[in-house]
């Protein structure tokens, strides 16, 4: 039985009615009681009929039934994640490179929690235990322990080939088959622990982020112009850049069939080997591969006589030859201007120390006396030294170590030499059908590489690692890749429909969704926080259903 409001000449009545089979067993409808005019009826008039109701069904009246609440999750932000993560593909791809009749964990599930903790809260493995009690996450299983998410990651890296291949596969339809242009840039990722192990990726090097040496690995990124992110590799921290090159490039090839790719590539990527093995890629299986590369500062002294010789157009571009291909060079005069002004002051600065130390050694020797310890010429060569080498222009001021008296001398020709290098961006590409005015538009779209590795280190928290064995940390790294994915197709997404919220705020903004569990007796409610306007326009703008 079920109640039914019904209409006539204006009026509304409230009906019990009855379904049933007639003898030729089709289904029926009669109304059992009619409870009278629905709009005549005031507050409380069925009360009396509804507590009657529940005691004759054996249920408790509602006034003196026990009501309870559960904690309330956030919901809105990881409904949206999995959304996306389905609809890119990713579920699947994990469930069929994961799958496995031994393994009794639904790996795919704690991968995906992984992934969306350091979208939402990162944290360590034991953080995304506690976050995971505070949100209602779709399709996980019950019971989740560290032990878990770390047989999680040890099966990613088991099949970590399949995995990423599976992976790319998905992301092959968002890629031009025809043109795609990639970047490609490294950083470095601090990282935690001693002891060695066998294989070891934390090496010491020059760490991106403090300035200084560290132990850390090196995260190389590949993204397309559009900013989606394409693959990424792991390397030792002591590896130098250039040799990463060729690796990843052939990953590229490989698992992205595209006819034609152009590589844009920051200056600590570029060696004459390099040049060589592209060279060499770009004749495989028919395929053209094109590079734009900035060209490190320190091969700039083999430029100088090209410099001196550019004819600069009213944009400040001009083109030349270098080591068989295209040299792109553009200048910036007030730049240059200001490279130089620097320079010259930090030189003034420390010829003005240096009278100083020659002036109070020449006082000495003509019986002044000063406050202080007595200087020496040899302590006088050893302070102004030390402070030439930390303004790192020992290029240009040299102090006399062989003479007998504290002296030095500028090089001027070192100092114009360097200025003729002031303001100056040199690229080295083989592309024919591009302008230079193109080729630096292609070279400054680089910086968006760089927002992604800020993004890395910010909002998803890849650093610092604790992790020690090297499949840890590859596995660390792939799940940090991921999230970065989502991050970057939720911006494509927002961007295109003129959405001013970043992908952070976005997902701040829908985690006010809640999840909530009551219980009335021995009933059990359940239902999310209502929408709000505003959650709702960004549903739609990131093309994702809404939750229900």
């Amino acid at each position: 039985m079920f109640t039914r409001i019904t209409g006539s000449g204006g009026r509304r009545y409230l009906q019990i009615v009855e379904s049933f089979r007639n003898d030729a067993g089709k289904p029926r409808l009669r109304v059992v009681a009619n409870l009278g005019r629905v709009d005549g009826m005031q507050d409380g008039h069925l009360d009396a009929l509804i507590r009657g109701l529940s005691r004759a069904a054996g249920r408790e009246e509602p006034a003196k039934a026990e009501i309870s609440y559960g904690a309330a999750r956030s919901y809105g932000d990881v409904f949206a994640l999995h959304e996306l993560w389905k609809e890119l593909g990713f579920d699947r791809a994990l469930a069929r490179s994961l799958r496995s009749g031994r393994r009794k964990t639904d790996v795919e599930a704690l991968v995906r929690a992984m992934v969306f903790n350091r979208l939402c809260a990162p944290d360590s493995k034991l953080g995304c235990l506690r976050w995971l009690e505070t949100v209602a996450m779709p399709a996980m299983p019950e019971t989740v322990t560290h032990q878990h998410l770390l047989r999680a990651m040890d099966a990613l890296m088991d099949h970590a080939d399949v995995v990423e291949d599976a992976l790319a596969k998905q992301m092959r339809p968002l890629v031009d088959r025809d043109l795609a242009v990639v970047f490609y840039d490294l950083t470095t990722v601090r990282i935690h622990g001693e002891g060695r192990v066998e294989d070891d990726l934390r090496g010491f090097g020059m760490n991106k982020e403090t300035g200084g040496i560290a132990r850390q690995f090196v995260l190389g990124v590949v993204q397309t112009a559009e900013g989606l992110p394409l693959l990424h590799t792991v390397h030792p921290g002591n590896m130098a850049e250039t040799k990463t090159l060729q690796g990843m490039l052939e990953s590229v090839l490989k698992r992205f069939p595209v006819q034609r790719v152009v590589l844009v590539a920051d200056r600590g990527l570029l060696s004459m080997d390099n040049i060589g093995e592209l060279t060499a890629l770009a004749d495989r299986d028919g395929r053209k591969l094109e590079f734009i590369l900035a060209v490190p500062a320190r091969r700039y002294a083999e430029l100088a006589e090209t410099f001196q010789s550019l004819a600069f157009d009213a944009d400040g571009l001009a083109e030349s030859i270098f080591a068989g291909h295209r040299l792109i060079v553009a200048h910036d005069p007030v730049r240059a201007a200001e490279q130089s002004d620097r320079r010259r002051a930090r030189i003034r600065e420390l010829e003005e120390m240096g009278e100083r130390l020659a002036g109070k050694l020449d006082g000495q020797d003509a019986g002044e006396t000063a406050r202080g310890r007595r200087a020496s010429d040899r302590g006088s060569y050893s302070r102004f030294a030390k402070a030439v080498a930390e303004a790192e222009l020992t290029r240009f001021i040299k102090p006399d170590l062989q003479a007998d008296l504290f002296s030095w001398s500028l090089d001027e020709a070192a100092i114009a030499r360097t200025e003729l290098f002031d303001g100056k961006l040199a690229l080295l590409t083989n592309v024919a059908g591009i302008t230079p005015a193109e080729a630096i538009a292609r070279y400054k779209s680089l910086a968006d590489i760089e927002r992604g590795f800020r993004v890395l280190k910010s909002d998803i928290g890849i650093a610092p690692v604790h992790h020690r064995l090297p499949d840890r940390i590859r596995a660390h790294a792939l799940i940090c890749f991921l999230a970065l994915v989502l991050y970057r197709v939720m911006r494509m997404r927002l961007k295109a429909k003129g959405h001013s919220a970043s992908p952070r705020t976005a997902l701040d903004l829908l985690a006010r969704i809640h999840r909530h569990e009551a219980r009335i007796a021995d009933r059990k409610l359940d239902g999310i926080t209502t929408p709000s306007p505003e959650q709702l326009e960004l549903f739609d703008t990131l093309n994702l259903s809404k939750p229900a």
